[in-house]
């Protein structure tokens, strides 16, 4: 399997996102205003977005096209858009996906800037869902060394 390149849109390129989350019939759309990452291989096969928000950067639209998961294309374009934040990121999702945001360095939090906690207050209305937050360093970076 060949590796995906990655890469940030342009805003006139933020419909190619927009085009991707359509046609795998996700209600997601590439951030406006904030920066839209994609992974491709020739053609897009995964997306996220990251918002402003106070004090930081909110993430939603993490989408990996069926034919392309459990490849570590997720990982890495998580990986890839979270190298240059050096600023807190926050994210809302399913418990069951916890652990894999655990591996880039989320942990669940209550402290949220106050538009993000009056959306989640929202969205848990309809379901279930974890608040989790990055510091703005790399995880490997906050660990201390022996």
């Amino acid at each position: 399997m060949n590796r995906p390149a990655f890469a940030r849109l342009e805003d006139d390129q933020k419909p190619l996102l927009d085009k991707f989350y359509r046609a795998h019939r996700s209600p997601m759309r590439a951030g406006r205003p904030g920066c839209c990452w994609v992974a491709r291989r020739g053609e897009i096969v995964g997306g996220l977005n990251l918002r402003p928000v106070a004090g930081g950067l909110w993430l939603t639209g993490l989408l990996v096209a069926p034919a392309a998961r459990r490849q570590g294309v997720g990982r890495a374009l998580l990986g890839c858009a979270l190298d240059s934040a050096r600023q807190p990121v926050w994210l809302f999702c399913a418990p069951e996906l916890a652990a894999f945001y655990a591996d880039a360095g989320f942990a669940e939090t209550m402290q949220l800037p106050p538009e993000l906690a009056e959306r989640l207050a929202r969205y848990r209305q309809r379901k279930p869902l974890l608040a989790l937050c990055r510091s703005g360093m790399p995880p490997t970076a906050r660990e201390p060394r022996a």
